[in-house]
């Protein structure tokens, strides 16, 4: 008698695509039903939100750590990450902008003007408190209100101090590692309810969007589609580039491109995609530096969509954009863009921005809020995707010091 066959698991990515055809069922023929499943959806996203600010202070405070040792790889690191940050921002913005002049979205499109605006959306950046507000005056406050950026300026400073105080500082890394191994264990057990979460999201946002909306403004969702699948082959033509198979990539990070599509959050994917990534070979160090503040400074999925937008609103209000106001969109959103990580409705802030900034009214946003939850799971799609490809990229020009140098401890711990 042959010797059973092992018992095949099924993978987590093909569970969580399961999950959203089911609850993109459940939300079509049990409306209803798909409503009171929020609760689901909600508590998952709130169990990962939990994770994310330890798991951030500790990864950053660690990684600069160990890079603080060396001053001078840890200001190149940095410099090339804000250089590409912006670099891949302005090519999605130039995107944007041309997907619009070719497709015109907003043609024969008749929508009803709503003057519905989020409670919490801001018509305006106050640049000054921006600034000011990263640095924060109450590290425990910030943390508690999941303001990331705040934290991970602290988690900086911290953990450049910790690597200049030597031996002393030994024994708050050794704290600082172990808590970041428990989080990624209690990531596992919390992603592993994701299937049930992704399919109760789907169905919730189905079932309360509706398709009258959906369908009016198809057009844009299609445009704004095909933006999101031309800047995934721009990025796996890059990722070849470096040396890397872009679909062995891209297959990699199927559960963190998923959940970010179906939960809209990249909190939600952040710890899973850091500890892929470190699985795949990038070093700690980059990883840890590179990703989170890539989730606050490298979205290029709303970059996309913010250009987009605002081409298409201002095409429906009849508005022809000459060149000087196209320049005008492209700096304003290259800058907004960045400026608005840590603001309630970040992308929807940007539109309004650029809305003062062309003479639009404000309230036209209105118009999109509707369709928003849709295109916001692309760009959190491609938020994620491009994070990525930041890593891959800055480890080949930026991390090659450092993987030698995490070569060379893991040799001296065997």
């Amino acid at each position: 008698m042959g010797t059973p066959r092992a018992k095949r698991s099924i993978p987590l990515y093909a569970q969580i695509l399961t999950g959203l055809v089911v609850g993109a069922v459940i939300g079509f023929a049990w409306p209803d039903f798909g409503k009171t499943l929020q609760p689901i959806g909600t508590a998952f996203i709130k169990a990962i939100k939990m994770i994310v600010i330890p798991l951030v202070f500790c990864a950053i405070s660690l990684g600069i750590s160990k890079m603080s040792k060396d001053i001078k790889q840890l200001g190149r690191l940095g410099g090339l990450a804000f250089l590409w940050f912006y670099t891949a921002t302005g090519f999605a913005i130039v995107t944007g902008i041309t997907l619009n002049h070719f497709f015109h979205p907003a043609q024969g499109v008749e929508l009803e003007f709503t003057d519905t605006v989020p409670a919490n959306l801001a018509s305006h950046i106050d640049w000054t408190r921006f600034f000011l507000d990263i640095i924060p005056d109450n590290i425990i406050m910030a943390a508690a209100n999941q303001k990331l950026i705040p934290v991970i300026f602290f988690a900086i400073c911290f953990g450049l101090c910790i690597g200049m105080v030597g031996k002393k500082g030994e024994c708050v890394i050794a704290g600082m590692e172990g808590i970041l191994e428990a989080m990624f264990k209690m990531t596992k057990g919390v992603v592993a309810t994701s299937p049930l979460a992704v399919a109760a999201i789907i169905a919730w946002a189905i079932a309360s969007q509706g398709t009258v909306l959906l369908l009016a403004m198809g057009k844009l969702i299609g445009v704004f589609y095909i933006g999101i699948v031309i800047l995934v082959c721009i990025f796996m033509i890059i990722v070849k580039l470096m040396g890397v198979s872009p679909m062995q990539t891209t297959k990699k990070i199927l559960e963190p491109l998923l959940l970010g599509f179906t939960t809209c959050s990249s909190e939600v994917t952040l710890p899973v995609h850091m500890e892929i990534l470190e699985r795949s070979g990038i070093p700690k160090r980059v990883v840890s530096f590179v990703i989170p503040l890539g989730y606050s400074f490298n979205l290029d999925g709303a970059a996309l969509y913010q250009s987009l937008a605002i081409t298409f609103l201002a095409e429906l209000y009849g508005l022809h954009l000459d060149g000087p106001q196209l320049l005008t969109i492209l700096i304003t959103t290259l800058i907004a863009n960045k400026g608005t990580a840590n603001v309630p409705a970040a992308a929807l802030v940007v539109i309004a921005v650029l809305c003062q900034t062309l003479g639009l009214p404000v309230e036209a946003i209105g118009i999109i809020t509707g369709v928003d939850r849709f295109m916001d799971m692309g760009r959190t799609f491609i938020n994620v995707y491009g994070n990525t490809v930041a890593c891959i990229v800055l480890n080949k020009f930026g991390g090659g010091h450092l993987a030698d140098s995490d070569t060379r401890e893991s040799m001296e711990r065997a």
